[in-house]
């Protein structure tokens, strides 16, 4: 029977170099749920979120976090992303040497091996690409291109769509990822986040008009670190 949450954060607290940034934090995202997280600059939204990721900057003091029925509070950035839970970041750092092509096939192997035990095939790996290269209108010449090295904020926008997409994770985590989008590439994300349907989103934004496409299921509010209650 499928569990009615994916994710469970049950008592978090978090510090950063013995600063304590979240207190107490409570909260669920159910299944196929279009979840914001709501709140002011300096709230702990990225906190909460880097931390259900798996980012090592940040000391979990208490609590738990719980995904898909198993407790990650102590997994490793890697592991995390392989059962499934993707962050779609503000900045992505470049990284030149490692191309867009090769960045998503070791993803893709990795994922695919994870998940069912067996190798992927190059032809599958290029066909689903060029599928969803054409879908997003990204220039075949992108994929040879260092990753985020010389791209605009729109062009990394529409580069994590493509890797969303490509990986199909179970929780995709995006912050603000209409930040440096223009309008074509926000439609395009909402019209991700409609279609697909095996992939549960927890999202920052600032943008009414864009949480507006959205219309999120459930709203979490942060403030100074802690879950508003309304």
């Amino acid at each position: 029977m499928k569990k009615t949450n994916i994710l469970e954060i049950k008592n978090l607290s978090v510090s950063l170099d013995g600063k304590k940034l979240l207190d107490d934090i409570n909260m669920t995202v159910s299944h196929g749920a279009r979840h914001l997280l709501s709140g002011h600059n300096g709230s702990g939204k990225s906190t909460l979120v880097g931390t259900i990721a798996g980012n090592s900057e940040y000391t979990v003091d208490a609590g738990q976090i719980i995904f898909d029925g198993r407790d990650i509070t102590h997994e490793n950035i890697t592991t995390r992303a392989l059962m499934g839970i993707f962050l779609g970041a503000q900045n992505v750092p470049e990284i030149p040497g490692l191309t867009v092509l090769s960045f998503l096939k070791h993803s893709m192997v990795a994922h695919q091996h994870f998940n069912t035990g067996r190798d992927l095939s190059m032809g599958e790996f290029l066909t689903k690409l060029e599928s969803v290269r054409e879908k997003l209108d990204i220039p075949k010449e992108w994929l040879n291109r260092g990753i985020n090295v010389g791209f605009s904020g729109g062009e990394r926008k529409r580069l994590m769509l493509l890797r969303l997409i490509m990986t199909e994770p179970k929780l995709a985590i995006l912050d603000e990822p209409d930040s440096g989008a223009d309008a074509a590439t926000q439609n395009q994300i909402v019209e991700a986040m409609r279609e697909m349907p095996n992939t549960t989103f927890l999202f920052i934004s600032h943008q009414k008009n864009f949480t507006d496409l959205v219309h999120p299921t459930n709203i979490t509010t942060l403030s100074h670190g802690k879950v508003m209650i309304k």
